[in-house]
């Protein structure tokens, strides 16, 4: 499977609007890199500029140690000579074609032996577990079955690269979360690359190999989605990545990692011991799962809403002038203005510079 490397990649519209904004990145073989952000951000520009349905204004795209994109050498190879898969949002499968013809499609128009292709389709038909649909029409199958269906066409003639744009966003929740499984499978058992968009960041951190963060165009982070989620690169990723999203604790700097917030004077303590300097203001994250309940706790928090789903309970709770989103594990309810003893515990919380970027993790102690 091949490396794709990205370099310097700049996309226009109409002179401009920059889409993307000199975005450099590397693909490793066998990656599963999903490609995330808000709306508007570039990342379906960058999944068409790979796939050469796009063509950058700027950079440089290498797939497998080929040059298929040089602005400065005037190289653009087509789609169909980059030995890609494209998986649409729609689907976008033949609707007058049963199952095994929609599959089989691709490798006639590629001349393939009628037995080859035969044997080719039952290994797909098999691989997505879609066997009993063979003779059936799209309008016969329901969205999950048509899904598969097009990753079986898509994978048909053995891409090296599979690209694929939000395919899962026309699902139900429930078909969601299967095909997420379906697809974690497939990228194991056919060990090729993945490159998936998604602006849902549960999708991007359950699937992914690497997230590549991107924002109004700009990369923002290209981790594992671990790193993203516990020392996230700036406040941007830190808001994006989460749900419930971080808690945001405005501070003032009293040095030696003394800071006075809304809450009262905390001090923070490095992991690694240091102290950098984040200047006179500056912020720590704090995620909704490290606000807990304990009888002992230093604060108290005031319930202003209280949304139990049975494994978990969200909360949205006042301490003095600051509002704290939680979250408690078990089956737990509380009534709306109910008093809580609470503690910060942990060793994760994420200390942002006055231009909000990292600047260490660590735990917090309530002055």
């Amino acid at each position: 499977m091949p490396k794709i490397e990205l370099k310097n990649i700049t996309k226009k519209f109409g002179g401009t609007f920059t889409a993307v904004d000199n975005l450099s990145i590397t693909i490793e073989d066998g990656d599963f890199i999903t490609l995330l952000g808000p709306s508007g951000c570039g990342k379906t520009t960058t999944l068409r500029q790979i796939a050469g349905l796009e063509t950058p204004t700027e950079g440089e795209i290498i797939i497998d140690g080929k040059k298929v994109f040089s602005s400065t050498d005037m190289i653009d190879v087509s789609p169909s000579k980059r030995d890609v898969g494209f998986l649409f949002q729609n689907y976008a499968l033949w609707p007058h074609m049963t199952v095994y013809r929609n599959i089989a499609f691709g490798l006639e128009n590629l001349k393939w032996e009628k037995d080859k292709i035969d044997k080719r389709v039952k290994e797909l038909l098999a691989l997505l577990k879609i066997e009993e649909f063979a003779e059936r029409y799209p309008a016969e199958l329901s969205g999950g079955q048509q899904q598969r269906v097009a990753i079986a066409r898509t994978l048909a003639t053995n891409p090296r690269v599979l690209l694929m744009d939000e395919p899962l966003s026309n699902l139900d929740a429930k078909l969601r979360m299967e095909m997420r499984t379906e697809l974690k499978r497939l990228h194991r058992e056919t060990g090729a690359t993945f490159v998936y968009v998604t602006h849902d960041q549960l999708e991007a951190m359950t699937l992914a190999t690497k997230i590549c963060l991107l924002d109004k165009g700009v990369l923002q982070q290209y981790a594992p989605p671990l790193t993203v989620y516990n020392k996230p690169a700036n406040t941007f990723v830190a808001d994006f990545v989460g749900s419930p999203t971080i808690n945001f604790l405005k501070c003032s700097n009293e040095g030696g990692g003394v800071f006075s917030s809304p809450i009262g004077r905390i001090k923070f303590n490095r992991v690694d011991g240091g102290l950098s300097d984040v200047g006179a203001n500056s912020t720590i994250g704090i995620r909704p799962e490290f606000v807990t309940m304990d009888k002992n706790g230093k604060l108290e928090g005031e319930v202003l809403s209280s949304l139990p789903s049975g494994m978990e309970t969200t909360l949205r709770l006042k301490v003095k002038d600051f509002v704290f989103s939680s979250v408690l594990f078990g089956s737990l309810d509380f009534k709306v203005g109910e008093k809580i003893p609470l503690s910060l515990s942990g060793e994760s919380f994420v200390l942002f510079d006055s231009n909000g970027d990292y600047a260490g993790e660590g735990s917090l102690e309530i002055m």
